[in-house]
């Protein structure tokens, strides 16, 4: 098997382009260098450096294997990296939950940063509202969650509100009939059909008077009011972007609403390394 100091010995001699630069790099002999080269040419059976000018240069199968040779190297690298974080308690996969509520540039942007920081750990995003949000981090199956804040949380779990709000207002299908009207008063809202979130675990938490439609995603109730069944209050940011061209806001007293964000965790099951990170960089 070839070994990790005579790949880099290889890939150094490509790089610094001579075998005494790779030494100077390495710390290592000028002849150490050219031994840990000859023993892979042999082992590989091909002819990897030019030696027939001053400096050695690399023939066409020298290139080929280069190219492999920083992909060993550096899939290496990233092995003993995830095992040091793994020895460190870093988790092996990191599970974040976030409400549609939530639209926020803040969190693409710890990602982006998570990214680099942990380029081998598994990042799981879940989607979940209200109550199924809260179940998801009491369960341990998500260890963060991005949820609208509630009246109050069950004592097990801790919250941090993010600097960031986001805004739900009252739509509807332009086809539908309350979209001709100037202002709409909560009689007329209520001749209408209503389109409600109801979460999975605890669907009946809050009736709606009148006839209703429910369903535990904001973009499923988005498609419901694209399809004129109803009016629904929805996410701005959401209608902005997948139905501005179908979806009328209407002008409600009272809306639009603006909604504080709260970062939620387990006490019982607390985020570890990576996981505080990440909720300490989306609380900044």
């Amino acid at each position: 098997m070839i070994s990790h100091e005579v790949l880099t010995a290889f890939v150094q001699a490509a790089v610094q382009g001579s075998f005494s630069a790779a030494a100077r790099k390495l710390g290592k002999s000028q002849s150490t260098i050219s031994a840990a080269v000859a023993s892979l040419e042999i082992d590989l059976g091909l002819v990897l450096f030019d030696r027939s000018s001053r400096k050695p240069t690399l023939t066409p199968a020298g290139h080929v294997m280069l190219q492999r040779a920083e992909d060993i190297l550096a899939a290496s690298h990233r092995l003993e990296m995830a095992a040091s974080q793994l020895s460190e308690g870093v988790e092996a996969k990191l599970t974040v939950a976030i409400s549609d509520t939530y639209q926020s540039d803040r969190f693409e942007a710890t990602l982006s940063a998570f990214e680099l920081r942990y380029p081998d750990l598994e990042l799981e995003c879940l989607i979940a509202e209200c109550d199924d949000l809260i179940a998801l981090v009491q369960q341990g199956r998500a260890h963060i969650a991005f949820a609208e804040t509630p009246t109050g949380y069950p004592p097990d779990l801790t919250s941090a509100t993010v600097d960031e709000r986001t805004e739900i207002a009252l739509f509807v299908s332009r086809l539908h009939p309350l979209a001709g009207m100037a202002v709409v008063e909560e009689q007329a809202l209520r001749r209408h059909r209503q389109l409600r979130l109801a979460t999975i675990i605890n669907p009946y938490e809050t009736r709606a008077q009148g006839r209703v439609w429910s369903a535990p995603s904001y973009l499923m109730l988005l498609e419901m009011a694209q399809g004129g069944f109803g009016w629904a209050p929805l996410p701005r940011w959401l209608v902005t972007r997948f139905g501005a061209e179908k979806l009328q806001e209407l002008n409600v007293r009272g809306w639009p609403r603006l909604v504080s964000v709260d970062a939620v965790w387990s006490k019982r099951h607390p985020p570890g390394p990576a996981g505080s990170w990440f909720l300490g960089k989306m609380l900044e």
